[in-house]
């Protein structure tokens, strides 16, 4: 009887503190892709899909906590404890703008067909920037009810299309913006503050974990029907779906140092163990052949969803061996 393949991650090393948030690009013209991480360290870099190393993001002066590419990935934006979220060339690593913020930013997002950059942080508010004019003040989306964007830290923004944003807060709503006129249209509370938030492209799906719960929701309106969520035994500190095949999702959580594999149902279909400090991040490639994961140890590993399979620098590893 033949065992199952043994899981053999790849390591990345190179940062000196935890690492805070992953982020792949879509598939690049040539078929590749880049993976971009935030640290601790203040000092994010850039991968190929490989994981090999190809730069350092050199400026902020405190821990960033959360960088995403452009489609094209010749652009990347970081949001930094410095007050600051950055605009940087990709080939270069020279910094193109720098926005100042009155509190820690902790989210970006660089909007998908208008040159325009999504931020949020400790002061509560949704800012929006004019890369075309990046000198000029940024509108802030409100709600009218408030001088604030959400009533706690927002903790991740994202496009849900070119003219849809997408927040989420510590105070435990989710919030859809009408970037056009600026205005609220929709929001979505749950029972605890949210701990991680990303956007699957291919699936037009938000994804998002609070508590114990992961939930899956249209990226552009929060539709009843059309939103999944399950409880899980744990509270994971961030999740991915499967951007093909939709069967099954990762996560990560602070509560221990595993990275889990969990079919749609919540069952949980693997355990994997490599880090040596709680998992902060997770995300999936995307392509699906792999996912990245990011520790309280410094570390990003690197897992195949099908093991043994010859892709990047696996060579068919076997069992481990």
């Amino acid at each position: 009887m033949s065992l199952p393949t043994k899981s053999v991650p790849l390591v990345a090393p190179g940062h000196t503190r935890p690492v805070t948030h992953l982020s792949f690009s879509p598939i690049l013209d040539d078929g590749s892709y880049l993976l971009v991480s935030s640290c601790k360290d203040g000092n994010p870099m850039l991968r190929e899909w490989t994981g090999d190393w190809i730069g350092t993001f050199l400026g902020h002066k405190g821990a960033v906590w959360n960088t995403k590419l452009s489609l094209d990935g010749s652009r990347a934006a970081s949001a930094s404890a410095d007050f600051t979220a950055k605009y940087w060339d990709t080939f270069s690593g020279e910094v193109l703008h720098s926005f100042p913020h009155n509190h820690i930013v902790r989210t970006v997002a660089i909007a998908p067909k208008s040159p325009h950059l999504l931020t949020g942080g400790q002061e509560k508010k949704v800012r929006i920037f004019d890369l075309a004019r990046p000198e000029t003040e940024p509108d802030f989306l409100l709600d009218s009810a408030s001088s604030t964007s959400h009533d706690g830290t927002v903790k991740s923004v994202v496009w849900a299309d070119p003219t849809t944003g997408v927040s989420a807060g510590e105070d435990g709503q989710i919030k859809w913006w009408d970037l056009r006129t600026r205005q609220l249209i929709d929001q979505m509370p749950f029972d605890g503050p949210i701990t991680s938030m990303e956007y699957s492209a291919p699936l037009k799906r938000l994804v998002v974990t609070s508590g114990k719960t992961v939930a899956f929701i249209p990226g552009q309106r929060p539709i009843p029907q059309q939103t999944y969520s399950l409880q899980l035994p744990y509270a994971p500190s961030s999740a991915s779906i499967h951007p093909l095949l939709q069967d099954r999702f990762v996560t990560g959580s602070t509560s221990d140092e595993w990275v889990r594999v969990h079919g749609m149902n919540g069952e949980e279909r693997d355990v994997l163990k490599g880090h040596h400090g709680p998992v902060h991040c997770v995300e999936f490639s995307p392509d699906g052949e792999m996912f990245a994961s990011g520790s309280e140890d410094g570390t990003i590993r690197m897992w195949q969803t099908t093991p043994g399979k010859s892709y990047g620098l696996w060579l068919g590893h076997t069992n481990g061996t």
